[in-house]
C-alpha cells in the first residue's frame, strides 16, 4: 500500500509509479542506478551529458581529447557523448527488465546538444520511453522527440517558461507531451533556472508557483493527464500530502535527484557518499560560477570556497584616468594602463605581499588576484577546453558559428567538465564540484540512514512509497 494511495500513473504505455531519478549529469547517475530505479516501478533517467563507455574488459574508457583545436576536441567529445550514453540506455533497459520506464535526460546548454539527442535516440529505438530536457529553453526537444516517438519532458521553473515553449513549438506535438518537470530553483541541485526578476535569497513557495503552471496548461489546452513534476526539495512524500490528489495542482508527479545518490547502485565513489552524510543546513551553495551562466546549487566544499575567494579578490579598473579611478596600478598586471580607485590600488598591494601576485582581467573590466600556481591552471584548463557547452564563459567557447562568444574568458569559473569527470571518477571530493540539492542535509538527520545504512535503490523507493 502505498502512502495516500498515490496511484500508478501511465506512462509509456505501462503503469509506472510517479516517482522519478532526477538524472544527475557526467557520470553521476547511469545505467545501474537508472535501471534499478525503473525496476522498483519507476522512472529511471540516464545521463546523456558525457556518459561513460566501456572497453570490452568492462573498464570505464577514460574521455581523453587528441586533437589540437577546439572544434576537433568538440567532434570528439561529441563521439564519446553518444556513444557513452547509448550504452547506459541499453544497459539500464536490461537490468530495468520491461517494469517501469527508462527516460534520458539532457542540457539544452550543452555543447552540441541536438547532435547529441538525435543520435543517441537513432542508436535506442525502442528502449527510451522520454527525454528530460532543461538548462536553457529547449524549443526544438518537441520536434526531435516527434522524430523519434518518443516523450518530451521540458524542465522549467515557471509557468512563464512553459507558455513561451507551448506557444512557440510544443503545440505542434502536443500528443508526445511526457510531462512538464517544475524544478524548483532555490532547492534543486545542479543548475537551476532563477530569472533575473528573482532573488536568489529570497525562496518561493512552489505550490502557488506550480498552480500558475497547471492553469497555464489547462488554458492553453494540454490535457489533465499529463502530469506536473515537482523536482528539487522533495524528500519525504508526507511532506507533499496536501499536493497529491489536489484539483487545484492536477496529476503529480515527484522527482528524486539528491536521495538517490546514496544508494548501493550509485555510481558516484564512496568519498562523495561519505560526504552527503556529514552535510548540514546552508551547506549547499547556489551561486554564480558556472561557465553556464546559469546559477547552480553545490555543496561549499574547498573548490567553491576557493572561487568564491578569488572573487573576493576583484577590484575594477579602466584603462584612462576618470572618476575614482585616479591612481595606477603597479602590482599583478604589465603595462601602466589600469587606473584604479586609491582604495583598491592598497588591496591590491595587499594581496600580492600575501602571495597573490597575478592579476587576471574579466570581462567585466575587474581583475582578480591568485597566485602563479593557480593563474597557470586557470590558464591550462582554458587552452584545453573540449566545447562542452554551447557557451562557455570560463573559455569564451560557442559550438557554432565562429565558435567564440566574443567576450573575455573569464578566470572567475572553471572547467566544469573537467571536474565532473574528475569527481564521478573517484579524485579529491573536496577539491571538485559536488553537486547537491538543498535538502542533502537531511542524510545527516534521517534514520533511514542511520549506523551508515545504504539502501539499495529497490530500498529507497519502498521506503519513499510509505511516505518516509
Amino acid at each position: 500500500m502505498s502512502f495516500k494511495g498515490l496511484k500508478p500513473i501511465l506512462y509509456g504505455g505501462r503503469e509506472v509509479w510517479p516517482l522519478i531519478e532526477g538524472g544527475k549529469g557526467v557520470s553521476a547517475t547511469n545505467h545501474t542506478s537508472s535501471g534499478a530505479w525503473a525496476a522498483a516501478g519507476g522512472i529511471g533517467t540516464v545521463s546523456a551529458v558525457n556518459a561513460d563507455s566501456y572497453d570490452a574488459e568492462g573498464k570505464i574508457v577514460p574521455q581523453i581529447y587528441h586533437a589540437l583545436t577546439r572544434k576537433e576536441r568538440h567532434e570528439e567529445l561529441i563521439r564519446y557523448a553518444i556513444d557513452g550514453a547509448v550504452e547506459q540506455v541499453r544497459r539500464a533497459y536490461d537490468i530495468a527488465g520491461g517494469k517501469g520506464a527508462i527516460n534520458i535526460n539532457v542540457l539544452w546548454e550543452m555543447g552540441g546538444a541536438q547532435q547529441v539527442l538525435e543520435g543517441v535516440l537513432e542508436r535506442t529505438r525502442g528502449l527510451v520511453a522520454g527525454v528530460t530536457c532543461g538548462a536553457g529553453m529547449p524549443y526544438k526537444l518537441s520536434e526531435i522527440a516527434a522524430r523519434f516517438n518518443v516523450s518530451y519532458l521540458p524542465i522549467i521553473s515557471s509557468a512563464r517558461a512553459f507558455r513561451l515553449l507551448w506557444k512557440r513549438a510544443y503545440h505542434k506535438f502536443s500528443q508526445l507531451l511526457g510531462a512538464v518537470v517544475y524544478e524548483d530553483p532555490w532547492l534543486a541541485g545542479g543548475h537551476n533556472g532563477l530569472s533575473n526578476a528573482e532573488d536568489p535569497l529570497a525562496p518561493q513557495d512552489p505550490y502557488p508557483r506550480v498552480k500558475a503552471l497547471r492553469e497555464t496548461m489547462r488554458a492553453e489546452g494540454v490535457p489533465e493527464s499529463v502530469p506536473i513534476v515537482m523536482a528539487g526539495g522533495v524528500w519525504f512524500l508526507r511532506e507533499w500530502d496536501n499536493w497529491i490528489d489536489n484539483d487545484e495542482l492536477g496529476s503529480i508527479a515527484f522527482q528524486f535527484g539528491t536521495r538517490p545518490l546514496l544508494t548501493q547502485e550509485s555510481p558516484i565513489p564512496q568519498g562523495w557518499k561519505d560526504a552527503l552524510r556529514e552535510l548540514e543546513p546552508g551547506d549547499v551553495l547556489l551561486h554564480r560560477f558556472s561557465p553556464t551562466g546559469f546559477y547552480s546549487s553545490a555543496v561549499r566544499n574547498p573548490f567553491l570556497r576557493n572561487l568564491e575567494a578569488r572573487s573576493e579578490r576583484q577590484i575594477p579598473y579602466s584603462k584612462v584616468q576618470a572618476g575614482e579611478h585616479t591612481v595606477q596600478l603597479d602590482v599583478g598586471v604589465r603595462g601602466k594602463n589600469f587606473w584604479v580607485a586609491p582604495k583598491d590600488l592598497d588591496r591590491a598591494r595587499t594581496w600580492a605581499a600575501a602571495g597573490y601576485t597575478e592579476g587576471l582581467r574579466t570581462p567585466d573590466d575587474t581583475i582578480i588576484f591568485v597566485d602563479p600556481a593557480e593563474r597557470d591552471l586557470i590558464r591550462k584548463d582554458q587552452a584545453d577546453c573540449m566545447g562542452c557547452l554551447s557557451h562557455c564563459g570560463f573559455s569564451s567557447w560557442k559550438d557554432h558559428d565562429d565558435y567564440t562568444t566574443g567576450r573575455l574568458a573569464d578566470p572567475r569559473s572553471f572547467c566544469i567538465q573537467k571536474t565532473l569527470q574528475d569527481i564521478a571518477h573517484g579524485a579529491d571530493v573536496q577539491q571538485n564540484l559536488m553537486f547537491a540539492g538543498h535538502a542533502a542535509y537531511r542524510f545527516k538527520q534521517d534514520p533511514f540512514y542511520s549506523n551508515n545504512f545504504t539502501p539499495t535503490v529497490k530500498q529507497l523507493v519502498d521506503r519513499i512509497l510509505t511516505g518516509d
